[in-house]
């Protein structure tokens, strides 16, 4: 059984971050019914030119294991067929500005009437509550209020975008967030509402920073470089923007580098963690004459075999074409609603007792799983369902 099998979430989550973490539960084994509808689907299910591709951007990914149902929400009617699905779901998901869905009528307290020991999870940008909270906000942004962007780039720059990285790790927090709320929720009985802002989890990942700007250092950009290691950073390999990272943490790993590179007398030069440290400049510029002239996987071997942290700078392609990671079941194919195939990252993780966690089914289509969900689980006769879609409440 997986881990969270028997669970199931009413998923009103949009764009990335929300849906990122109810696309990790549904792997781990909660049924997850996605709604939206025709007038306002998903936005990530339309084309995204800005990403590079024709067809929609993201869906694929956020929304592969889910079911889908539509339902119009601007109609009472359709609240009222969202709170049936709530009555028969241990989590509600949304991750709209906040008083949205309260205004739409399915806020805590209105779902938590229809099912008392619900977790609800509210995803924002500032949180639900506080001065701030009722500002907008996407991925750019939660990197750049919390304080990771300005720290992400080199010293003679400006800071560096945090995009999807941010909406997939505020997703994978939710997700922790939801689960430790489920086993409360089972050791006492009682629902929760689950708050996570992403400007904070941006803030999360940079801690040593505020430690310093709280005693009185300003913590600046600083590229590649370590506080300590040396040589530390992504190297020119053959070829067009081909990259090689090294990462040196000790003196025996140094003297490996030098004997490897044919470099002895670096060694010598440069025997301790401080000298090299001091003088990284130099040995960068030495390492990337030496780089400039390897393929990036060659070399990458070459130092490996030597005991030096290693490795090409793979492009997505190459990733999504690694042996290892398709043998692992880390990289999958899913099908987009046309049928075509795509690579998708499942979840990252993996379990040594029973089923195999992961993506099992591809993009839903829209409306697909209304048998199943009108049907089945909430018992709706066809009857009841055409004059819903009639009155486009289903819709």
């Amino acid at each position: 059984m997986k881990p969270l099998a028997g669970i199931r979430i009413a998923d009103f989550t949009v764009h990335n971050a929300g849906p990122f973490c109810t696309n990790l539960l549904s792997q781990l084994g909660a049924e997850v019914i996605k709604i939206e509808s025709a007038m306002r689907p998903d936005a990530f299910r339309k084309p995204h030119p800005v990403y590079g591709r024709t067809g929609p951007a993201t869906f694929d990914q956020v929304a592969s294991t889910k079911m889908s149902v539509r339902i119009n929400l601007k109609k009472p009617e359709g609240v009222a067929l969202a709170k049936r699905i709530v009555g028969v779901s241990d989590v509600a998901a949304e991750s709209f500005r906040p008083g949205v869905i309260g205004r739409l009528g399915l806020g805590y307290d209105a779902l938590r009437a229809v099912r008392p020991d619900l977790i609800m999870l509210s995803v924002s940008s500032c949180g639900q509550d506080g001065p701030d909270s009722h500002f907008a906000g996407y991925a750019p942004l939660f990197g750049a209020w919390g304080g990771l962007s300005d720290l992400t780039g080199f010293a003679d720059g400006p800071p560096v975008e945090m995009r999807h990285v941010m909406d997939h790790t505020v997703g994978m927090n939710a997700a922790m967030a939801v689960v430790a709320a489920l086993h409360r929720r089972r050791a006492t009985g009682q629902g929760a509402l689950v708050d996570i802002a992403a400007r904070e989890v941006a803030s999360s990942f940079i801690g040593e920073a505020l430690l310093m700007a709280a005693a009185g250092v300003e913590p600046g950009r600083t590229g590649n470089d370590h506080p300590r290691m040396a040589p530390h950073g992504v190297y020119p390999a053959q070829g067009e923007d081909h990259w090689l990272a090294i990462a040196v943490a000790s003196d025996g790993e140094w003297r490996a580098l030098c004997e490897a590179i044919g470099q002895l007398g670096l060694a010598a030069r440069f025997p301790t963690e401080a000298d090299r440290h001091a003088n990284r400049g130099e040995i960068d510029a030495i390492l990337a004459d030496w780089s400039r002239g390897h393929e990036q996987n060659a070399a990458a071997a070459l130092l490996q075999a030597a005991g030096v942290a290693a490795h090409a700078s793979w492009t997505t392609p190459e990733i999504a074409a690694d042996p290892h990671l398709h043998a692992r079941g880390a990289i999958v194919e899913v099908a987009e609603p046309d049928g075509k195939l795509r690579a998708a990252v499942a979840v990252p993780m993996r379990l040594s007792k029973g089923p195999e966690i992961g993506i099992h089914a591809g993009t839903p289509k829209l409306g697909e799983h209304e048998d199943h969900v009108y049907g089945e689980l909430l018992g709706m006769s066809r009857a009841e369902r055409d004059a819903l879609e009639a009155a486009e409440v289903i819709y």
